[in-house]
């Protein structure tokens, strides 16, 4: 219709025919109105997105943290004297008893000087009773004036003296005891005992070779490092009322192995300590975890000292928690960020702070508002400020799936859609 009013100006032009203003301002108008109708055959429909409205849920708060573990118990076995060692013992990585048999020093020098200070004892008893007798005697002539007052002093600190001898050779006789008795080394407790350092033939040196370890594996430690910026984190969301704990000493822990098993004992804070660590920032926290098993043959227990381990912390309620799927946080340049649909039903870019995950949902702290509506899915059909079609998500569709194909950064939508402008910028140009 617009090239038929087109060829009637231009013939109405080349006959000179008169017209009126009437008629010239109808043909105006007219090709104004051709030039302004859009072709409709060029615009995109409007996209279809699923959406879920925002709702604030109670959950439990479990964070996670990484612990080793620790027997209840570590007894180091050291020698209390230098020597050779005759025999060991014990089997390694079995269970011992206290009081058990593990190693003998030679006994044969202790057992020498054992014997010589007990018979410097008896020599020391001797002078005693010789002393005291000569005292006995010389203190009646004294009274008779047969001896001088020099000989009675001379015979009373001859018996001190010998008295003195005397406990000087008792206490040397206590250290000789104790050394031939420490030439056996028996179990301090009951536990399961590690590898020996040392065997037959070996020097060893008083108190400073360790030989072997004791474990106690029943109850057992984990140890955790909680870094300062949870603590500040926490203690600020516990003013402000968005998280209720009980005592900290009624918190408790459940162990994760490192191939994603679960300790079926649950374990309970015992110890926080009073200081970080200046080293890395953290403060140290010690759960205490029953092991039964632990008292039974090797290889029937759980887990081992020195085990690396994840701690997921139970005890904490977060009220008025914002919680979205996985997927519906986007990461851009500028950090996560999500598609909200407002009320002209157009989608608005929205920069989230999303702290931690629960299941297959994030944890939103900031950025989303209760009653607000979240894309979920057809995130490569938005851009910010278009109109879309929004669905709600059904419940079979929120625990369905894990991101895939729509689970793109910010930069790749940017892309696709200037590609798509393009495109259409052509289709137009052609057009025309």
């Amino acid at each position: 219709m617009c090239q038929m009013i087109q060829r009637l100006t231009v013939l109405i032009a080349r006959t000179g025919h008169v017209v009126t203003s009437m008629s010239v301002g109808l043909c105006l108008l007219l090709l104004a109105g051709c030039a302004e109708q859009p072709s409709t055959d060029l615009l995109p429909p409007v996209p279809q997105v699923e959406v879920m409205t925002v709702t604030a849920r109670t959950i439990e708060d479990q964070p996670e943290f990484i612990g080793q573990t620790e027997a209840f118990r570590p007894v180091e076995i050291r020698s209390q004297v230098s020597g050779i060692i005759k025999k060991v013992f014990f089997t390694e990585g079995r269970d011992v008893k206290k009081g058990d048999r593990l190693y003998l020093i030679d006994p044969v020098p202790f057992k020498a000087i054992y014997l010589s200070s007990k018979a410097k004892v008896t020599e020391a008893q001797a002078r005693l009773t010789q002393a005291r007798n000569d005292l006995e005697r010389v203190k009646p002539l004294l009274k008779k004036q047969a001896v001088s007052k020099k000989d009675v002093d001379d015979a009373e600190a001859e018996v001190l003296a010998a008295r003195a001898a005397l406990e000087a050779a008792q206490n040397d006789l206590v250290k000789a005891k104790f050394d031939l008795d420490n030439t056996l080394i028996t179990a301090p407790v009951s536990g399961r005992i590690g590898r020996s350092q040392f065997y037959e033939g070996r020097l060893i040196s008083a108190q400073t070779t360790l030989l072997a370890t004791i474990d106690q594996l029943d109850p057992m430690y984990v140890n955790v490092s909680v870094p300062e910026s949870y603590l500040l984190r926490r203690r600020r969301e516990l003013a402000e009322q968005k998280i209720q704990r009980p005592d900290i000493f009624q918190l408790r822990g459940i162990m994760i192995f490192s191939d994603g098993s679960v300790y079926p004992e649950e374990g309970v804070l015992d110890f926080a300590d009073i200081a970080l660590r200046p080293e890395t920032g953290t403060l140290q926290g010690r759960f205490k975890f029953p092991n039964p098993e632990g008292k039974e043959a090797p290889g029937r227990s759980y887990f081992f000292p020195g085990q690396f381990v994840k701690i997921r912390l139970k005890g904490y309620i977060r009220t008025n928690a914002i919680l979205i799927p996985q997927r519906a946080v986007q990461q851009g340049t500028t950090g996560s960020f999500v598609y909200v649909i407002d009320e002209e039903e157009k989608a608005e870019l929205r920069p989230v702070q999303a702290s931690t995950w629960h299941g297959d949902e994030w944890l939103i702290d900031s950025g989303l508002h209760v009653g607000e509506r979240v894309v979920v899915g057809g995130f490569h059909r938005v851009l910010p400020g278009t109109r879309v079609n929004a669905v709600e998500m059904q419940n079979e569709s929120i625990s369905a799936s894990t991101p895939s194909a729509d689970q793109v950064t910010y930069d790749s939508i940017s892309k696709s859609n200037m590609t798509r402008r393009r495109t259409a910028d052509s289709i137009n140009h052609t057009a025309k």
